[in-house]
């Protein structure tokens, strides 16, 4: 399968992964701990169906030392015993934030509550940014049918 889109290979494309690269680095630079950063990565790339970004973020969290049970678990984050409370208030800020067409209220108050109960400031910008990040390169990704499978950790 070939990408419909190479980006990168687009003057116009590949100026805009770089502008959009150094605004992830406020976030890679933040305190949001790092495992946090995969994990929101990881689940927002598989609501998104961004195949690309799932092999990538998932790839990337082993190689930085995230167990594969907990990766597995991701998607069923409520369910599993695997997960921090931190951890459970950035997943559900990621899903509610993802899926703002889903449902009327976009994200709920309780969710809020709780990311404001686990996050400072800082923190909760690094989140918030994430989150809009991750999911722009989502759309970009499936709007371009990037193929998934062939990402190496440290790749990018």
């Amino acid at each position: 399968m070939d990408a419909r889109f190479d980006y990168f290979g687009n003057e116009n494309g590949a100026k805009f992964i770089k502008r959009i690269g150094n605004a992830g680095l406020v976030v890679d630079n933040s305190t949001l701990p790092k495992t946090t950063q995969e994990l929101v990565k990881l689940r927002a790339s598989q609501i998104n169906g961004c195949g690309f970004c799932t092999d990538m973020h998932s790839k990337d969290a082993l190689h930085a030392g995230e167990t594969q049970t907990r990766l597995n678990l991701v998607a069923a984050w409520r369910e599993a015993t695997v997960f921090t409370e931190p951890e459970r208030a950035a997943l559900a800020l990621t899903e509610e934030g993802t899926r703002l067409a889903d449902a009327s209220h976009g994200v709920s108050d309780d969710t809020w509550a709780q990311v404001d109960k686990h996050y400072d400031g800082d923190r909760i910008a690094a989140l918030i940014s994430l989150i809009a990040l991750i999911n722009a390169y989502n759309r970009m990704n499936v709007i371009a049918r990037t193929p998934a499978g062939s990402y190496q950790p440290g790749q990018w």
